[in-house]
């Protein structure tokens, strides 16, 4: 098994070392080991759970639901459900963040059209959907 010092381990995670130094001490990195010179030595184990936490983080996860799910997953395999529950709600929130923002790429690439010379006219005039005045030349 490989160990990480705190530099090694928010170069691998993605996390700076405030942050990290910050998750252990609410909870959502419990049990960091300590070497002989009371330094936080990190393992694989805990990269791949940090890899979790980014995963959840990006994709807007709030850190009180991170703490629940941190929460239950020490609670081992009679918690299964209610991490499934919780990792299912935000599955369907990601779903609809996602559709959100493919609404919002389309009036995006529609500018890009416009702008292009793709498209003639005025936005207004042409009636994309959901355009709404800018109060700006186009």
């Amino acid at each position: 098994m490989s160990s990480y010092s705190p530099g090694e381990t928010a170069e691998k995670s993605g996390f700076s070392i405030d942050t990290l130094r910050y998750y252990e001490k609410i909870g959502l990195l419990p049990g960091i080991a300590r070497n002989a010179s009371g330094r936080r030595v990190f393992s694989d184990g805990d990269l791949q759970w940090l890899g979790m936490l980014r995963c959840l983080r990006e994709t807007g996860m709030p850190i009180a639901e991170m703490l629940r799910y941190s929460e239950l997953a020490r609670g081992g395999d009679e918690t299964v459900r209610e991490r499934l529950e919780l990792l299912q709600d935000h599955d369907q929130r990601v779903e609809e963040q996602i559709a959100r923002l493919r609404e919002q790429q389309a009036q995006i690439q529609w500018k890009i059209r416009l702008y292009s010379g793709e498209i003639c006219g005025e936005p207004a005039a042409a009636g994309a959907a959901g355009e709404v005045s800018e109060g700006l030349p186009a």
